[in-house]
């Protein structure tokens, strides 16, 4: 998962672009990356990092110019080379940066296509730079010295009828403007807003409304599936449908994790959906154990509280804050390296023991994924002294890969592969586990929306894949770039070269 955000404005946008991205930090905490235009050159800097590290005040000052994008990244195949950092670049034509969340589902097709066809040299291993070049060899195949937003959408039309899987993209034309547009599902989030000043309307797109919201943008609408929005220096905007046969299948994990609960994503609040899924769980909780002994109700922080407590409400126990949270401390599922996750739980929380001894409690999850966390949190709950810890998921079992941008596991590595709830439940070492059901998931996140979403990607709770082109092939090999040996592997070298070239350097 990754955070993008685009800016034409009528002053220097590199202080909105960093805020904006601080404000998406959540979304991918691996690199970042800002690049602006000012008079027909463009300024980058982008490293692996958090927005904070990456960019100083010496940074700041060279990113000049009224128009820019900048991107938050973690990595949706395990790499974490700073080579990788976004946004990329290509001279030919006319100079194009591209911003990219989401992944690719035929990529090596692609790269092919690109080398042998296209006639372009790809650098890295990533997707984006992928998508970047197909954006611009069709540009560039319609052989204009100045781009129109007809030749855009155009192109744009081309890359849809090329490339499979989810995406949010924001890429920016040197002495142009910016592009953004949505994969005909509209898998992965993107929003645009604009704002009134006394020098004319600027114009935002990003991730995320809460990014629109911080910054001070109204904002305008999602962008549609298969949607291309063009803005110009000059502050135009176009916009055009540029593939056939849209549908709007949202990703539901962004409410159940990803999001941030003040965003509106497809016109449905993220807080509101996580209020309903701790409805919904209360209510099963009532049909399968009307005579349960929970004394407690304690969030895992922070993507549960919501749903913890509209769960402790409706149940009628107390609601308690049991685990004080370092916020320094990165998110575990997407860490790579077993090793590396235990240690991170333990830096993460800590118990209070004050809530917990002498009580049966109830703890609340928004996701059970590798089961690491939730095994050493319970573990942490019974060393506080708590007579029964019960666990609680606000979301369905995950038992599949996600393939369009979320880099979890490779199946093997999630604990409910093979396992039924009563065997993940002693494996965690609960007392009694319950799972979110998929259609309670579905009415929780739609309930009181003003949503166009029939139907939302649920791949990783029921193994059905929008695109339909997703086989044991594809399996195989995102297994070999998933599973943690690989990642450590992987790693290893990309060290090595690291050191290698800070050696050369010095």
């Amino acid at each position: 998962m990754c955070g993008i955000v685009g800016i034409v404005a009528k002053t220097h946008v590199n202080q909105i672009i960093y805020d904006a991205l601080t404000v998406l930090q959540h979304r991918g905490q691996d690199a970042a990356g800002i690049v602006t235009s000012n008079e027909g050159k463009l300024y980058l800097r982008k490293d692996n990092g958090l927005a904070s590290d990456v960019f100083r005040t010496r940074h700041m000052q060279r990113l000049v110019g009224n128009i820019g994008i900048g991107h938050v990244r973690y990595p949706t195949a395990g790499s974490s080379s700073s080579a990788e950092a976004q946004p990329f670049y290509v001279n030919s034509p006319y100079g194009i940066t591209l911003a990219h969340n989401g992944n690719l589902t035929n990529t090596a097709e692609l790269a092919e296509d690109i080398y042998r066809a296209d006639l372009r040299h790809v650098n890295t291993t990533s997707d984006s730079e992928v998508l970047l070049n197909v954006f611009a060899h069709e540009l560039q195949r319609q052989n204009q010295l100045k781009p129109t937003p007809e030749m855009i959408f155009e192109a744009v039309k081309r890359v849809h009828k090329r490339v499979r899987g989810g995406y949010a993209v924001v890429a920016m034309i040197c002495g142009y403007g910016i592009i953004a547009f949505r994969d005909p599902n509209g898998i992965r989030p993107a929003i645009y807003g604009s704002r009134e000043t006394e020098n004319g309307k600027e114009y935002m797109v990003a991730s995320e409304s809460v990014a629109l919201d911080a910054a001070g943008f109204k904002i305008e609408r999602d962008i549609a599936p298969g949607e291309a929005v063009v803005i110009t220096e000059q502050g135009e905007l176009f916009t055009q449908q540029c593939a056939e046969n849209t549908q709007l299948v949202p990703c539901i994990f962004e409410h159940v994790y990803f999001a941030r609960p003040d965003s509106i994503i497809d016109g449905m609040s993220v807080y509101k959906a996580r209020l309903h899924m701790g409805e919904k769980l209360a209510e099963r909780i009532m049909r399968e154990r009307p005579d349960h002994d929970i004394d407690v109700v304690i969030p895992i922080p922070d993507t549960s509280r919501s749903s913890a407590l509209e769960l402790a409400n409706r149940l009628g126990v107390k609601f308690r804050e049991g685990f004080m949270k370092n916020r320094y401390i990165g998110r575990t599922f997407i860490m790579p390296g077993q090793q590396q996750r235990k240690k991170s739980v333990k830096q993460k929380l800590n118990a209070l023991d004050l809530e917990f001894r002498g009580k049966n409690v109830l703890l609340v999850d928004d996701s059970i994924v590798r089961g690491t966390t939730c095994e050493q949190i319970i573990e942490m709950a019974r060393e506080a002294g708590a007579k029964k810890v019960y666990f609680a998921s606000a979301a369905p079992a995950v038992r599949y890969p996600n393939v369009y941008g979320i880099d979890m596991p490779a199946k093997e590595e999630f604990i409910a592969h093979d396992r039924s709830t009563e065997e993940i439940a002693a494996e965690i070492g609960a007392d009694w586990l319950i799972y979110q059901e998929l259609p309670d998931l579905i009415d929780a996140c739609i309930e009181g929306s003003n949503t166009e979403a029939k139907q939302f990607d649920c791949s990783v709770f029921n193994g059905e894949y929008i695109t339909g082109d997703i086989d044991d092939t594809y399996f195989a090999r995102l297994h070999a770039l998933r599973n943690d040996a690989s990642k450590g592997k992987r790693n290893a070298v990309e060290n090595v070269a690291i050191d290698l070239h800070n050696e050369s350097q010095s």
